[in-house]
């Protein structure tokens, strides 16, 4: 039971943070690229619709597998330190996540749809600093994760 409460929980942070790998290092640079700021524009609205539909799973899944393997090991008395900061850091994670959702990404989508292509381009731009942000929470936390098991 534990062993795939662990390859879930591992699957989930790895859509997640392989999802911001790949966004942030690989397509944004492509994208700069090849396209001009209207079109980069409503590609990003495109992908993030797409993408925030998996993270949302992801983050449901990796709260609830987490909670319950702490629950498994008897509590937060009984798990290890290493544990405690990638709860920590999971919760940073998710916050950041929520108000790029909903701070962000919703008035982003809306300002893209009626062409206000300015405003959204700022917001994009305060969008990209915080995926920043949890893209390295979240590889520190993978770290921790596979560090901590050790």
């Amino acid at each position: 039971m534990m062993s795939l409460l662990k390859m879930i929980h591992f699957l989930s942070a790895l859509i997640w943070v392989g999802g911001m790998f790949f966004a942030y290092v690989v397509l944004r640079p492509a994208v700069v690229e090849v396209l001009e700021p209207p079109q980069r524009l409503r590609l990003w609205d495109n992908v993030f619709r797409r993408f925030f539909v998996w993270v949302w799973a992801a983050v449901a899944i990796l709260l609830t597998s987490g909670f319950y393997m702490i629950y498994l090991y008897g509590g937060f008395a009984y798990v290890p330190k290493h544990v405690h900061t990638m709860l920590a850091l999971g919760v940073v994670m998710v916050a950041i996540y929520a108000y790029v959702y909903f701070g962000c990404y919703r008035p982003y989508s809306r300002l893209v749809a009626s062409q206000n292509l300015q405003e959204a381009g700022g917001i994009l731009g305060r969008i990209r600093k915080l995926i920043a942000v949890n893209l390295v929470l979240g590889i520190l936390t993978v770290c921790l994760a596979v560090l901590g098991a050790h």
